[in-house]
Formats: C-alpha cells, sequence, structure tokens
C-alpha cells in the first residue's frame, strides 16, 4: 500500500484568479506609490520663493544691514521674508519681516541693542508654507 498524498488533492490548488488579482493589485499599490513619490519629489524641489543670505553688516547700536538674494518663480508670486538680529548672548533683538523683490534685496533691521549677527529665516508665499 503505498502512502504518497497529493498536497493539492489534501489541500487544494490555489486558483490562478487569485494569484493574478493579488499581483494586479501589487502593481495598482506599487504604481501609485510611485506616482505620490514623483510628485512629492516635484513638489519640494520648485518651491515658489527660494532665498540666501548674502551678507550683512552691524551699522550701529540699534541698526543693522542684511543682504539677501530672493528668486520667484513668477513675477505675480507674493513672497513673505523674515529676518532676526542676534546679540552676543545669542538672545533675539531685532526681526523684520518684509516682502522682496525678485533679485538682490537690502533690508535695514533696527535692533534693540548691538546685534552681532543676523540671520535669514526664509521666504514663504501663500502655497508655501516652509520657509526657504
Amino acid at each position: 500500500m503505498s502512502q504518497t498524498t497529493d498536497l493539492a488533492e489534501r489541500y487544494g490548488a490555489p486558483s490562478p484568479r487569485r494569484r493574478q488579482a493579488l499581483i494586479g493589485v501589487c502593481v495598482v499599490v506599487v504604481a501609485a506609490f510611485a506616482g505620490w513619490l514623483g510628485w512629492a519629489i516635484w513638489d519640494q524641489s520648485t518651491p515658489e520663493a527660494r532665498s540666501d543670505l548674502v551678507g550683512y553688516r552691524v551699522v550701529n547700536e540699534h541698526h543693522a544691514v542684511a543682504t539677501i538674494e530672493v528668486r520667484l518663480s513668477d513675477d505675480d508670486v507674493e513672497a513673505s521674508c523674515t529676518l532676526r538680529a542676534f546679540a552676543e548672548d545669542h538672545n533675539v533683538v531685532g526681526e523684520l519681516v518684509f516682502t522682496p523683490q525678485h533679485g538682490r534685496n537690502e533690508q535695514d533691521v533696527r535692533t534693540e541693542r548691538r546685534a552681532t549677527s543676523v540671520e535669514l529665516l526664509g521666504c514663504t508665499t501663500a502655497e508655501q508654507r516652509r520657509p526657504r
């Protein structure tokens, strides 16, 4: 007497349609994730406003001047940029929020006392909440 048993006879064979459906669902999920990833990369790599602090100089006890380079994606984009001035003890002694023009901007920052550094927090727009 032979005791050979086929597992497919004992437990049943998987349906080929079930396997095809699983592969189809996996393809759709991977495609959706790839589309989202592509959109996220594109959206984060092309901001409406970008800015860099070119330099600053402390003029006197209550005045510092910062030079900022701003790049706007379109002429009709309205951006808002923020500068902060710090004292020697690292306390904020002045802050300025201004509307930049495309290109180089020179801004006067009024301070409570002598500043030792000026920091550009970045620029934002209505569509771009994260400063750049």
